[in-house]
């Protein structure tokens, strides 16, 4: 008020206006009362008042309350404040009672309504709009706009049949009116009949006032059942949305209940297929670095073989030197470009040595034209030599047969050991699923009942909602199960390729032993060399022990990690109970409360059937008394008592 007391002064001040000191005391006085509240009634307004008025009201946006009743307002100050007021934006009661407005007013008026957004209560008694029938027109025209009015007093106004038509049907377009007062006019028979067949069709009207107007009481009767039958269906209206809104609420709370349900049992789920893809990515890995191991015994096998093709070679050369030594070179020159071939994918120490030999086979090549009887003293010694080699070959031949038959049975209780640990995790699997089945089981049978239970209770309001709501839940918690059982088959068919693939290794591992028992017949002189090669393979043998030990701490693992989940799954059990039990006493307290609120609803109904009688009461003792009193004063229906 501060503020509007300001601009009040200032625009005198602009206006050259010198400011009406009654005006400035309620300003005063409202402001000290710190409330949004002006009251004007009984002022006398000038013109330029209300001109100051009118571009206070266009530039206040604290004021939410008028009142200019009894201020003497002439036709242009009406025009001017009401122009005003059309461009507030924070107005919402508006009192201009016993103003006596003319025709312009009526007509500025009815432009307030249809621009007006904020305005909820509008007082117009003892202004004659009835007798303006245009303006009174233009007026009805605006209300029927209008989209915020909520009640409308139009008492003492001279409002006729005629005005009751045009009233009629604004109310017919208008949607916000709730409450209009109509007292002490001239609407008589027909526009009683025509207010009825208005408040038929319009349902927003509880409460109208039509006493002193000549109307028969079986209208009159109509017209309080058709307002009485709007005031049911609002309060109807409102406490069904009162019910809706805490249903909609326990609802929610019970939807977010089960999604935080679902969402905790595909947490464990995504937790499962997480440690099952853990367990296949290491025996993926496992059997990868297995099968990398046997290719590089392989390899080797393969590289003692070519060194021991190269030896025999070497021993023909020697017994047919003294034969063909041209033949001899140009074997040598093959052996030597296959063995650089070979050599290249092999290590640094082997080319070494390969190179070391090639030089050696040189210097015997250019010594064996001058020395063949050296010679034939080597070959005698070469063949003492053999025979030494042929006893070490045969050493060699029995530990290597030892050393396979060793990790074949390795191999066999390995093999054995991975059958009987993936049997188990199949079990443990299978199991796993029933438990899932039945948990998905029961928690659909209790919330089949929690249904059943929200369908008696909410049966009137949003029972074919709540069945579509949970049937497309169940439908996804059914999609989700078919996952479930999807990825459990792919582990299934995981589990038997990895089966083909060991006895695709058990083949291979067949195959080779065949082709060492070839190769032994060929070893020569590469002991040192096989004594590194067994070192390697006891180191292969060391690491494939390591390996299968830590498979062997992997299913232990994998044991332990299914013993939690089967102590959380008995855990959820132990939640769904304790959730069943607090949603079965929530439902208890529930229907306490709903009986507690229908006993003070009807309480609620009496009290104001009783009002309504003594409101009754009262309109007739005060429509005898307004008799009386006009009876005594001839010109008091049409005039203002103060005027």
């Amino acid at each position: 008020m501060q503020d509007f007391r300001q601009t009040y002064l200032s625009l005198c001040k602009e206006g050259g206006v010198k400011p009406q000191e009654s005006v400035v005391a309620q300003i005063q006085e409202s402001r000290a009362a710190h409330s949004s509240r002006l009251d004007l009634s009984g002022q006398c307004l000038s013109l330029d008042t209300c001109s100051v008025l009118a571009r206070a009201f266009q530039n206040e946006i604290t004021l939410t309350d008028v009142s200019l009743s009894d201020c003497m307002l002439s036709e242009e100050g009406a025009k001017v404040l009401l122009t005003g007021l059309c461009g507030n934006t924070t107005l919402k009661i508006l009192d201009l009672k016993g103003n006596n407005l003319k025709s312009a007013g009526v007509e500025l008026l009815g432009t307030l309504l249809a621009c007006n957004k904020t305005l909820r209560r509008l007082v117009l008694e003892w202004n004659a709009l009835g007798v303006w029938d245009e303006a009174f027109l233009s007026f009805c025209q605006g209300l029927a706009s209008n989209s915020m009015l909520t009640q409308l007093d139009l008492r003492n106004n001279q409002i006729n049949h005629h005005g009751a038509s045009e009233l009629a049907l604004a109310l017919k377009h208008n949607t916000t009116l709730e409450v209009l007062d109509l007292r002490w006019n001239n609407i008589g028979l027909l526009g009683g009949r025509i207010l009825l067949e208005a408040l038929q069709k319009n349902k927003r009207i509880v409460q109208l006032e039509v006493a002193g107007n000549n109307i028969p009481s079986d209208t009159l009767k109509a017209l309080e059942r058709t307002t009485g039958h709007n005031s049911d269906r609002k309060s109807t209206l409102r406490e069904n949305h009162m019910k809706t809104q805490v249903l909609s609420k326990e609802i929610q709370k019970l939807k977010d209940k089960k999604s935080h349900q679902v969402l905790s049992l595909m947490e464990t789920i995504d937790s499962q297929r997480e440690e099952i893809r853990c367990s296949k990515r290491s025996t993926s890995i496992q059997i990868g670095q297995l099968q990398e191991a046997l290719n590089e015994w392989k390899s080797a096998v393969n590289s003692i073989t070519a060194k021991l093709q190269m030896t025999e070679e070497a021993l023909t050369l020697s017994e047919q030197k003294n034969v063909n030594m041209v033949e001899l070179l140009t074997q040598v020159k093959v052996e030597k470009e296959e063995q650089m071939e070979r050599q290249s994918r092999e290590r640094k120490k082997e080319q070494e040595d390969c190179v070391s030999r090639e030089g050696k086979l040189f210097r015997e090549i250019q010594n064996l034209s001058e020395t063949n009887s050296q010679l034939r003293n080597k070959a005698e010694e070469m063949e003492r030599w053999c025979k030494s080699q042929q006893h070490q070959i045969f050493e060699l031949k029995q530990e290597l047969t030892n050393s396979t038959a060793e990790l074949n049975l390795r191999l066999a209780q390995a093999e054995d050991h991975l059958e009987t640990e993936k049997r188990r995790s199949k079990q443990a699997l299978r199991d796993m699923d029933c438990l899932r089945q039945k948990e998905v089981e029961h928690v659909n049978c209790n919330l089949e009942e929690s249904e059943r239970a929200l369908q008696e209770h909410i049966f009137k309001l949003e029972g074919q909602r709540i069945q579509l709501k949970e049937q497309e839940h169940v439908s996804s918690l059914k999609e989700k199960l078919r996952s479930v059982h999807s990825s459990l088959q792919e582990v299934q068919l995981h589990c038997s390729q990895q089966k083909q693939t060991i006895s695709e290794i058990k083949a291979k591992t067949n195959h080779q032993s065949i082709e060492v028992d070839g190769l032994r017949r060929r070893i020569g002189e590469l002991q040192q060399e096989l004594l590194g090669k067994d070192q390697e393979k006891v180191a292969e043998v060391s690491q494939v022990r390591l390996e299968l030990q830590e498979q062997i701490g992997h299913l232990q693992a994998e044991r332990t990690l299914q013993r939690g989940l089967k102590e959380k799954i008995c855990a959820l059990e132990r939640e769904n109970k304790v959730l069943r039990s607090n949603h079965r006493e929530v439902l208890l307290d529930k229907e306490s409360e709903m009986s507690s609120m229908l006993e003070k609803l009807r309480l609620k109904e009496a009290d104001i059937r009783r009002m309504r009688e003594d409101e009754s009461n009262r309109a007739s003792y005060l429509q005898s008394a307004f008799l009386t009193y006009v009876q005594g004063s001839p010109l008091g229906h049409c005039s203002n008592p103060k005027k």
